[in-house]
């Protein structure tokens, strides 16, 4: 199973850029057709990462289209799903339809390139009101979606709400697409950019922040952003630590008949240990690499 922690993002009609971001250490990165990109180059920026993308790689490689409802969504689809192309990052997704749709269509191009149907992942942005409120639907649509993700810079612009630093405005819908992904058994979702490049302190401080609340990672917009994404969701070296004396104290005293223990002055039962489990095992996963890449892939 990949980690994916870290998704940073790079204008994909760059393309030394986009070769510089293949390099800096993110799980995966995600080559830009919409925002970043200007729109009189996004038609012709779509070969341009498609290209990028089938050279060899130590990360995951995705592209974000442009929303299915604009006039540059459905060629972005039907250009970009291609070898070497291990997702599509699907930004403004409102309804379960939307997202059935753009399933659909992926499927379908597959088929036709070869490839393994269901090869592509998915992953849409939940970033307005709309989706918000019909993140449970989207979640349990009934597609190959593994995982949501929060954008906050569109979701302010359609609320007609501030951007603050301690972010408390984006808590109800936070937690509802944790809650929502849980619900649906996808994997937790990944969080929203930073904006402010200057504040390094508070950057730092949401990563910790979603981490709590059940968000598996982050999406970045600036190299330096990557390190400390990977590093607030990787278990420390005390948590790592922990984590195996729980294990091996909870072993030993259930094969003498014991269900429930304690541990320097901690009550601990299944439910910790289970968790202590997962930390290992997100540890093991970011020790050998954590790619989790599909056989599609050209990373290497």
């Amino acid at each position: 199973m990949a980690v994916f922690r870290s998704f940073l993002f790079a204008p994909g009609n760059h393309a030394r850029r986009v070769e510089k971001a293949l390099t800096l250490g993110a799980d995966a990165i995600i080559l830009d057709l919409e925002d970043a990109c200007p729109i009189d180059e996004k038609a012709a920026a779509r070969a341009v990462v498609v290209e990028a993308l089938q050279r060899p790689r130590r990360c995951l490689g995705y592209v974000r289209v442009n929303p299915i409802t604009t006039e540059f969504g459905y060629g972005d689809i039907i250009a970009v799903v291609r070898p070497g192309v291990d997702g599509v990052v699907l930004p403004k997704i409102e309804t379960p339809d939307q997202l059935r749709t753009a399933d659909w269509l992926v499927a379908q191009i597959e088929r036709e390139q070869r490839l393994p149907i269901g090869g592509i992942d998915l992953m849409p942005i939940i970033e307005t009101g709309p989706g918000v409120a019909n993140v449970h639907a989207i979640a349990q649509a009934g597609t190959r979606v593994r995982r949501l993700a929060f954008g906050a810079g569109d979701y302010t612009f359609d609320m007609d709400i501030a951007w603050s630093r301690d972010e408390l405005e984006f808590l109800p819908a936070r937690s509802a697409l944790a809650l929502a992904s849980r619900t649906a058994r996808l994997e937790p979702p990944i969080d929203t950019v930073w904006v402010d490049l200057q504040d390094k302190e508070g950057f730092s401080a949401s990563a910790k922040r979603v981490r709590a609340l059940g968000f598996q990672g982050k999406l970045c917009i600036h190299p330096d952003q990557v390190p400390v994404v990977n590093a607030a969701f990787t278990p420390t070296e005390e948590q790592v630590a922990r984590a195996r004396a729980v294990v091996e104290a909870f072993e030993k005293a259930e094969a003498q008949g014991s269900a429930s223990i304690q541990l320097n002055g901690q009550f601990i039962d299944y439910p910790i240990v289970y968790q202590a489990r997962r930390v290992l095992a997100t540890m093991e996963r970011v020790s050998a690499g954590g790619r989790g890449l599909p056989e599609t892939s050209t990373a290497r």
